[in-house]
């Protein structure tokens, strides 16, 4: 529940680079840093040239939710039983094994001096 809580109120901004419309690179939360082929300004004020960059950046913001209901007094009997089965389930899930009883532990399996199956085969001849 606190994951759902904390991704429905952050707020995250992506950045995409462009080169013509192909996406070359994308990132979150910081500034992209593009392909490198980016317009530079003309040095001189003479040359009045110009051309049209291929290069383009587009951002895209997400806005979380500002405002939480914290108040659970208009919760519908339905929501109310869902909640209450929910935990108990949840708490069921946990329940510890019943534990046999391990006094046998202590005590050695006794020692083998013969192989008994052998001595009771029988064959037909």
């Amino acid at each position: 529940m606190a994951f759902v809580v904390l991704f429905t109120t952050m707020s995250f901004t992506l950045n995409m680079h462009y080169c013509g419309d192909t996406l070359v690179e994308m990132a979150v939360f910081h500034e992209a840093k593009g392909c490198g082929m980016e317009m530079v300004a003309p040095s001189t004020e003479v040359c009045t040239i110009s051309k049209k960059n291929c290069c383009d950046d587009k951002q895209l913001v997400v806005e979380g939710q500002d405002e939480l209901q914290q108040s659970f007094e208009k919760t519908s009997f339905n929501q109310q039983l869902f909640v209450a089965s929910f935990v108990y389930t949840f708490i069921s899930l946990f329940e510890g094994e019943q534990q046999l009883d391990k006094s046998y532990i202590a005590y050695k399996p006794p020692l083998v001096s013969r192989q008994i199956y052998k001595l009771v085969e029988t064959y037909l001849i």
